[in-house]
């Protein structure tokens, strides 16, 4: 860390993020007791990072709640949302550079986190800790350890976390033409059999933007006047700084993502992980084909196999290699794109089962009634898990086994190196 931030920051540090004391803020919402909010009550929030995705989270998400704050590391982003907000007619809001102190306010109730995924777990436990409830963007975490962290502090903290990605409770799941909803059903009653196996290819509808790659040619570029380049690595490696490397295409880089799987895999992979049911579980066994890969720039991956140890699969086709694929196949049939099946008498069985457990999906009522959101720190790390459980073995290019009740590798000290990954100081979970 340079001396501006040392010595500018010291005193905070210690006052807030290595300090149990500074989590001690309790927001307006349960000043009336565990859960208290009272119906009149205008929730208030704050969003942490008004790049490209977060300014979906200034000027689309949540807008029930006041925005009071707005962060980000370049002052260029921070100028830009600010005057956004502010031409709405919304002259409260302000504009920090350092997340530590949107936290500190006592009249924030939510914390929005559209920050890159590298910082994601920090932001959560800290946001937890201080009071507040968490709307944070996919993946949720950029490692399994990071993700057992998150949980454990918003258990702790008794705080309500949603994850930006919504499949599993509302609109069509992308190219699959067809909302989750009918699929679960299907897959909940039976129809298809037992054990299934699910293909994620541009034939089922799931395209895996293999453009989001890194570079290995990158030459140190003098740091824009504008960005806090220390304060955007945060806990990441300390590497000279190239524009490839931060905003837009920061994902193509292992540090802070993990290519197009890290961008889209929560997308993809949390509504099977739902149509399974398998939220409260992990895959024992995950294969990679892909190329070797670079330690610092990601390249592309040709398949990946997530097997449970059930015997239920799913298949990662990043080279669209089965084109006649079906999204879900089982020992009584299958489910293609558009709800087509080759299940005699297919709809009218469908319409005769159960209706899948209701959920709930409306962010501001779960923070309200305290009751956990649909896509929550504990099936969203259970999602994120395959996330990060798919890099794994496409970094290491092997099989691997896994342990679900340890989270672990089995036997495999050099894979489990990539579940707790070191942070630059004075970062720390």
């Amino acid at each position: 860390m340079n001396k501006r931030h040392h010595l500018k920051r010291r005193d905070f540090l210690k006052a807030t993020l290595f300090s149990a004391a500074a989590f001690t803020i309790v927001p307006r919402h349960v000043l009336g007791g565990p859960g208290f909010t009272a119906p009149s009550d205008v929730l208030t929030r704050a969003v942490i990072g008004t790049g490209g995705m977060g300014m979906g989270h200034v000027t689309e998400l949540n807008q029930s709640c006041k925005l009071l704050a707005l962060c980000d590391v370049d002052q260029k982003h921070l100028d830009h949302a600010l005057d956004t907000v502010r031409k709405t007619g919304n002259q409260d809001v302000k504009g920090y550079r350092d997340f530590r102190e949107v936290i500190a306010r006592k009249d924030i109730d939510i914390v929005h986190i559209p920050t890159p995924p590298h910082w994601h777990a920090l932001i959560s436990i800290a946001a937890a800790k201080a009071g507040k409830d968490i709307w944070c963007e996919k993946p949720m975490t950029r490692t399994i350890g990071e993700g057992e962290a998150v949980v454990k502090a918003i258990k702790e903290n008794q705080r309500i976390f949603r994850l930006n990605t919504w499949f599993r409770f509302q609109a069509t799941f992308y190219g699959m033409g067809t909302r989750v909803h009918p699929i679960k059903k299907a897959v909940a009653g039976g129809l298809l059999g037992w054990p299934l196996k699910v293909t994620l290819n541009a034939a089922t509808g799931f395209n895996w933007k293999f453009e989001w790659v890194g570079r290995t040619d990158l030459t140190p570029q003098p740091v824009p006047a504008e960005l806090d380049y220390d304060m955007w690595l945060g806990p990441a490696p300390m590497k000279p700084y190239h524009p490839h490397r931060v905003h837009q295409t920061f994902r193509g880089y292992w540090d802070y993502d993990g290519g197009g799987l890290g961008d889209m895999g929560q997308h993809y992979l949390d509504p099977v992980q739902y149509i399974l049911g398998k939220d409260n579980e992990s895959p024992v066994e995950i294969e990679s084909e892909a190329p070797k890969q670079d330690l610092d720039a990601v390249s592309t991956f040709k398949r990946i196999r997530i097997k449970y140890a059930d015997g239920c699969e799913i298949i990662i086709d990043g080279e669209n290699r089965d084109q006649k694929a079906a999204f879900i196949t089982g020992p009584l049939g299958s489910i293609r794109k558009g709800m087509e099946s080759d299940i005699p008498n297919f709809e009218d069985k469908l319409d005769a089962l159960k209706e899948p457990e209701p959920q709930v999906t409306d962010f501001v009522e779960a923070v309200r009634t305290r009751k956990k959101f649909a896509l929550n720190e504990e099936n969203g790390h259970r999602s994120a898990t395959l996330v990060n459980l798919a890099k794994t073995a496409w970094q290491t290019g092997r099989v691997l086994h896994f342990d679900p009740k340890t989270q672990r590798f089995i036997n495999d000290d050099d894979a489990n190196k990539y579940i707790h990954q070191p942070m630059r100081g004075p970062w720390t979970l």
